[in-house]
């Protein structure tokens, strides 16, 4: 399984960026797959994620996105997105892709939930 984030990059608060996440190995919309990311110094957050297609596909958000990111999937391209909006200063993060082999019923926002991961994608936001 191997999943390859990109679409990163330096943005100016307000801007807006588009992340990928292509996966190789899996369908992932049989999947729950998710973002998280991790600021210098900060755990690794969980920033929101996508129930597989077979529990309803939801979409679920920590509290600080909520409103500006959107994640998606492309099932022709078996890609995960992250669109960013808005973005603001404490956005500035590497963001990183998961996929979880196992379905369990709670909110699946810890780490540990997810087994293969991208190799993370900078997301810089500066004033």
């Amino acid at each position: 399984v191997q999943l390859q984030a990109s679409g990163g990059g330096a943005v100016q608060v307000g801007d807006s960026l588009r992340l990928s996440c292509a996966v190789s190995g899996r369908t992932l919309s049989r999947y729950t797959m998710a973002w998280f990311r991790k600021a210098p110094g900060n755990e690794r957050e969980f920033v929101g994620n996508i129930r597989r297609s077979g529990s309803g596909g939801a979409t679920s958000y920590v509290d600080s996105v909520k409103g500006r990111f959107t994640i998606s999937r492309d099932t022709a391209k078996n890609t995960l997105y992250l669109q960013m909006n808005s973005l603001k200063f404490e956005d500035t993060a590497v963001y990183y892709c998961g996929i979880a082999e196992r379905h369990l019923a709670r909110l699946m926002n810890r780490a540990s939930d997810y087994d293969y991961w991208g190799q993370g994608t900078l997301v810089t936001v500066s004033s």
